[in-house]
Formats: structure tokens, sequence, C-alpha cells
């Protein structure tokens, strides 16, 4: 069997609402299409990227079970309808494991030594993490490679970015200094709406080569995919969602050669 130098990336934003599950969904979808062999571990609470790939959470043992009960990482695997994709479902279980957390031992490496096991199986391990920088977060990062950090095409779109990028800067000193940011990822865009262009503007001045050139459209049928437990390649291949983030993936394909 192939074995990979595996690349583990975080999609992150403490921000909600900014299209973080959506990219994790469809980044490791369209990843999948292209049969290189990837694992998506939902880290959120909401269990949203577990459903949203037609996932029944209460079927199957979860991140929570690795996190807090020790369980081997193999027994939480679980294949989706998605050739090439697996993922380890999340459980609303996990609102309550930051407390939990707070009392054990290498508390911010539990999901890094958790992964270990894994590594070579798949070439990606794509995390959705929580909407906040608690501890749940913390493992996400000093787990991950990188991060693909979603902004949303809003007026407070930059707001708390700062805390987040403080939070890297932490965790690089700290706890991973091998973190980099992977891409800054324009969601929600409305070429009708000045607000957008002006976000578009504003971001690309701050963030640079960062920024992909690739941008996620608002689109109807991205919000559709998940109540029908499929990602936006399986739910509707041609709609603009789809295309926008073929495009995304294939940057990131050819970032990473």
């Amino acid at each position: 069997m192939k074995s990979f130098n595996t690349k583990i990336i975080a999609i992150s934003n403490q921000k909600g609402g900014v299209g973080k599950t959506t990219t994790a969904i469809n980044v490791a979808s369209f990843l999948a299409i292209t049969e290189t062999p990837t694992l998506l571990i939902d880290m959120d609470p909401q269990a949203n990227a577990s459903s949203g790939l037609g996932i029944d959470i209460n079927n199957h043992k979860s991140i929570y079970d690795i996190m807090i009960n020790n369980v081997n990482i193999k027994k939480c695997i679980v294949q989706t309808n998605v050739d090439y994709l697996d993922i380890i479902p999340s459980h609303t279980k996990l609102s309550g494991a930051e407390i939990e957390l707070v009392s054990m031992f290498t508390r911010e490496s539990i999901l890094k030594d958790a992964l270990q096991s894994v590594l070579g199986k798949y070439k990606y391990i794509i995390i959705d993490t929580p909407p906040s920088l608690g501890l749940l977060t913390i493992n996400v990062l000093t787990a991950s490679k990188s991060l693909i950090i979603p902004i949303q095409c809003e007026y407070y779109a930059l707001e708390g970015l700062s805390q987040l990028l403080n939070t890297i800067r932490l965790i690089q000193k700290n706890l991973n200094p091998e973190l980099n940011i992977e891409g800054i990822l324009i969601t929600m865009f409305d070429s009708r709406l000045n607000m957008s262009r002006q976000v578009v503007s504003e971001v690309k001045e701050y963030f640079g080569e960062k920024v992909y050139k690739t941008i996620i459209n608002r689109n109807v049928k991205l919000g559709e995919s998940p109540s029908h437990g499929k990602p936006i390649i399986l739910y509707d291949p041609s709609s603009r969602g789809s295309q926008n983030y073929m495009n995304l993936v294939t940057e990131i394909l050819n970032q990473n050669g």
C-alpha cells in the first residue's frame, strides 16, 4: 500500500458563519474526487461537517472518543459516500470537552498524538475547527501543518482576526513551530455589493500573496447541499459554488506540488 507524506490542514476562524464548514466539506470532497486519499476530521461540536456528508453521528464513534476516552483513532474512521474520502465524525458531547481537557496531561497535543497512527495513509487530512479559540482549536493548530482562514464578505470581516493571528503566533512559538497560513479564502462574495469588493480589497492589502485567487461566491446550491447530506460536487456539480471549490482545490494542489 502506498505511503503518503501526509499534510494536515486546518480550516479555522473563530468567527462563526464565515463558510468554514462548507469549505472543509468541499475542499475534502474535491481532493477526494482527484483520487487523493483524504480524511476529514469534524472537530466542531455542532457536527455540521458530519451531517453535511450524510453521517448519523449517533451511529458511530467520534472525535470525542479519541480526545476524551483515548479510543484508537482507526476505530473512529467512517467511509463517506465520496470515494477516497473518510471522516472522523464529531458529536454534540464535544461541547463539554473543553472543560474535560483542562485537567489532562499534555492536553494541547492529544489530537497530534492520536493522528500519528494514520499518517501515511492519507495524502491530506482536513480539519474543521470550532468557532472559538479554546483547547479544541489549539489541539487542531498544534497538530496541523497549515491553516486556511475563510473570511466572509461583510462589514466586520477582519474583526477578531488579530486574535486568531496572535493565537497562531503563540502556537508557533510554544507548540508547533511548523504551523503556517496555507491561504486566506474570501467567501460569500456578491459582485453586486460594494461591501464585497471593499472587503476583497482590504483582505488583499493586509494578506497580500496569501489570498487565494479563487473567491467563493454566494450560491444557493452551496447552502442547500448540507441539508441533503452531500458535498456540492454530488449535489449540483454544475453550480457556481461547485466550480468555485473545484478551482480552489486546483490552487491548493498546485501550491503543494
